[in-house]
């Protein structure tokens, strides 16, 4: 047994590592069980082997370099210095021109708001008289005529104003134009993103925003030629006729104008700028919430009432708000067709001023410091109430895209 032991031994430890073959260096350390036969064939006897440390030697060659390879950083002449890097070290240094930039640009942000604040300011000095004399009863009061016992609101012959019929007039003409363009504007939006073929849905997309292009006054024509005749001999005939009894349309204005037509001609006015920003909004839906409502079953209508129209419905009311704000400031088209008359009328086919309408219709004209002083206090009232709604309206949108442009499909 101590034969085999030494023989096992003395055979492992001659095994050298032949030269001119690489291998990595190898650290082994185990015991082998070496098992020899006795001179019976039967038993087995067991053997323990404790086996020293191996190591192979590793042999590494250097690969030639090819006709291809490339050559060390230091090697070649230097490379050539690119335009823009020489005039970058001609020009010396730029910190001066950076600072200097750098106000300029702050000084147009500002400006903003330097702007916005002088209007302000001309609006509050000009309007000083009304202020003082009306206050905020301004936009409430109500006069009376002592020969007739009528209501009056606004007598410049006599400097009693209010603009109570002014403010009923644009907030009629603008509920009015929301409530004819706001389906349909929606309408349109759903079907340019969700419904339209695509070799269509870029040029219906171009003419919806070119409505928004026209001029307010190519309106007014329109609608002066066109969309009264149309109101009196037709549509304004059919509402009395149908829906007289509701007080809201009664033959008092045989001419066709009103706040009807106001409303109409505000309603396509406003309808690309709901339309455009409705169609952004629903942009930026992700497609994996269409996909997950298909996916459950949905049908086309219900994946755009639950998984588009519903998250988009902050945005879609801030373009509608939006919206609102373009008809309350919208002046040339609806002094065209509203009738300019300062009376509050139950019907909306009667008579009527607004806010905008108003100032250009008698500011060239003013009888006196008390006159142009309430007109230019309806302008200040005006001007307030489109940036709060302008800003809301803002806030809405971004509450829904979060800043990021409406990705194009």
């Amino acid at each position: 047994m101590a034969e085999a032991d030494a023989r096992a031994r003395e055979g492992l430890t001659r095994k050298k590592a032949r030269p001119g073959r690489i291998f990595p260096v190898l650290r082994i350390r185990f015991s082998t069980l070496v098992t020899s036969h006795s001179q019976f064939p039967v038993s087995l006897t067991l053997v323990n082997a404790n086996v020293s440390e191996i190591r192979i030697p590793q042999v590494q060659t250097q690969p030639e370099p090819g006709p291809g390879a490339p050559e060390a950083p230091g090697d070649g002449p230097p490379a050539a210095i690119s335009e823009v890097r020489r005039f970058l070290l001609a020009r010396g240094n730029s910190a001066l021109a950076d600072r200097g930039f750098s106000w300029l640009m702050l000084l147009c942000g500002l400006s903003i708001f330097v702007i916005v604040g002088l209007i302000a300011y001309e609006l509050v000095v000009r309007s000083e008289l009304t202020l003082h004399k009306f206050g905020l009863e301004f936009f409430f009061q109500v006069f009376t005529d002592p020969d007739t016992h009528l209501k009056l609101f606004w007598d410049p012959v006599n400097a009693q104003f209010s603009a109570r019929p002014f403010v009923y007039g644009t907030l009629v003409s603008s509920f009015l134009s929301l409530l004819l363009a706001v389906p349909l504007a929606i309408g349109v939006a759903v079907f340019l993103t969700e419904m339209c073929p695509l070799m269509l849905r870029g040029p219906l997309a171009f003419l919806t925003e070119l409505l928004a292009a026209i001029p307010s006054v190519i309106y007014g024509l329109w609608a002066v030629f066109v969309l009264v005749p149309l109101l009196r001999d037709y549509v304004n005939p059919f509402l009395i006729k149908t829906l007289g009894w509701t007080t809201l349309f009664t033959d008092e204005n045989p001419t066709g104008l009103g706040y009807l037509a106001s409303g109409v001609i505000l309603a396509i006015m406003i309808l690309p700028i709901i339309s455009s920003l409705t169609r952004e909004v629903m942009s930026t839906v992700p497609h994996s919430q269409r996909e997950a409502v298909l996916a459950l079953g949905a049908t086309r209508w219900e994946m755009i009432r639950m998984g588009v129209l519903r998250n988009a419905r902050i945005g879609i009311v801030g373009s509608i708000i939006l919206g609102l704000g373009r008809a309350l400031g919208e002046t040339m088209a609806v002094a065209m067709v509203i009738g300019a008359t300062p009376e509050i009328h139950r019907s909306l086919l009667a008579n009527g001023s607004t806010m905008a309408t108003v100032i250009a219709n008698e500011y060239a004209e003013a009888v006196g410091d008390m006159h142009l002083s309430a007109l230019t206090e309806i302008g200040l009232a005006l001007f307030v109430v489109t940036i709060i709604v302008n800003a809301l309206a803002q806030v809405m949108i971004w509450a829904v895209t979060r800043g990021t442009p409406a990705q194009a499909r």
